[in-house]
């Protein structure tokens, strides 16, 4: 079953307290200072919940031996023990932690958990709090099962889907960026799915934090072409579709530059095939922000996104965007207005769609209506829906008769 909700309907039963404050743990596998589209949306989550007045008790990987955990006011950190993945070896997955977890339930019980990882940790939080009849609210982030295919791990994909499907399938509901999404998992019959879309930080990201001594770094000119991309630099990105895609673009601007911020398991082959690229490595705050705003055009050439909150950055940056028609593209992305649309995978499109940008006489104007497109999303209303879903989840007498 699909559990869709107009934006301005409110979850939950009218008649409960709507000052009620929440004890609601949040189990995740990453969070900031890793730089991932997760880590950031669980961030925004959690700062949510705080400033609403909800106490929240996150429970994560340490990230080295120097993390300690934090304490302050409303919140509170638990580290547990975490692995490095070979593949991937600046993500980490927390180990299970179920005696502790349990001794510390007991203690102090959750009102809800908010649970925004599928690994061994986050099942071992979905598994206990079922145990103990604590209402759980999942995250679909991540197309693991899509990411079988770029590690020669195919054989694995039809194994991931099913455990996906066992883990979401044992939350009360489990949030998605978009309805295309939703669509999709309730065709892999995962259950209580509900929209729960992405937000943007339109005063961090703006195009007035353009920065010439940055394009002169850059070696592009005032007039000059810059091409961006910001992500992991990692198999299931598709770059390999970027890197021809941008020469298609040097063909008709052969000063062209591309830029690429970020960094991961790809990028030191990436970078001896293309010496001439640009490696920014990761960047944060205001000086990813001046990156983006510093740039002409975005490329951004994943299939395997959930939703690619990047995209919304590059677009409040004032930045337009070549990209496929899915998730957050498909979402807020407007064929020659403010972007470029490729069909789905189809790799000549995309190719296409980048030679369209480079031709284009209007890139500036297309930019401004980026911007517009994405200035009336906030953090400050998803914050509002997040915590709206959650009330309704702790008091939801239908599962405590069912798990009693």
């Amino acid at each position: 079953m699909i559990a869709t909700l107009p934006q301005n309907i409110t979850l939950g039963n009218p008649n409960r307290n709507s000052h009620q404050k929440l004890r609601v743990t949040v189990v995740t596998e990453t969070y900031p200072p890793e730089i991932n589209g997760v880590a950031n949306t669980v961030k925004h989550c959690v700062d949510g919940l705080i400033q609403k007045g909800h106490q929240v008790h996150l429970i994560r990987p340490r990230q080295g031996k120097d993390d300690l955990s934090l304490k302050k006011n409303l919140y509170s950190e638990k580290l547990v023990a975490g692995l490095r993945l070979p593949m991937y070896k600046d993500v980490r997955i927390g180990l299970p932690s179920l005696w502790s977890l349990r001794s510390e339930w007991k203690k102090s019980r959750p009102d809800v958990l908010y649970i925004a990882t599928e690994g061994p940790l986050g099942l071992a939080a979905l598994l206990l709090a079922r145990k103990l009849s604590i209402p759980v609210v999942s995250g679909y982030h991540t197309n693991f099962d899509y990411f079988t295919r770029y590690y020669k791990l195919g054989f694995l994909e039809n194994l991931t889907s099913r455990y996906l499907r066992f883990f979401h399938n044992r939350s009360e509901k489990t949030l998605v960026p978009t309805q295309e999404l939703q669509k999709k998992l309730s065709e892999k019959k995962i259950q209580n799915t509900t929209v729960f879309v992405r937000g943007i930080d339109i005063s961090l990201f703006k195009p007035d934090r353009r920065s010439h001594a940055l394009r002169n770094q850059w070696n592009v000119g005032r007039a000059g072409l810059a091409v961006i991309y910001v992500g992991r630099i990692a198999a299931e990105k598709n770059l390999q579709l970027a890197e021809k895609a941008f020469r298609r673009i040097q063909e008709y601007h052969p000063d062209a530059r591309f830029i690429l911020v970020g960094d991961g398991p790809s990028a030191k082959a990436m970078r001896a095939r293309n010496p001439d690229f640009i490696f920014c490595g990761m960047q944060t705050g205001k000086e990813l922000a001046r990156h983006y705003a510093s740039a002409d055009l975005f490329l951004f050439p994943s299939l395997s996104e959930t939703y690619g909150n990047v995209v919304l950055e590059a677009m409040a940056s004032g930045l337009p965007v070549v990209g496929f028609d899915y998730a957050a593209i498909a979402e807020h992305v407007r064929n020659d207005i403010n972007g470029f649309k490729a069909g789905f995978d189809l790799e000549e499109d995309f190719l296409l769609a980048a030679e369209k940008a480079v031709k284009c006489k209007t890139l500036k104007q297309m930019g401004a209506q980026s911007r517009d497109s994405v200035e009336a999303i906030s953090w400050e209303k998803l914050h509002d829906r997040f915590e709206t879903i959650l009330l309704a989840e702790s008091k939801n007498d239908q599962y405590f008769a069912a798990t009693q």
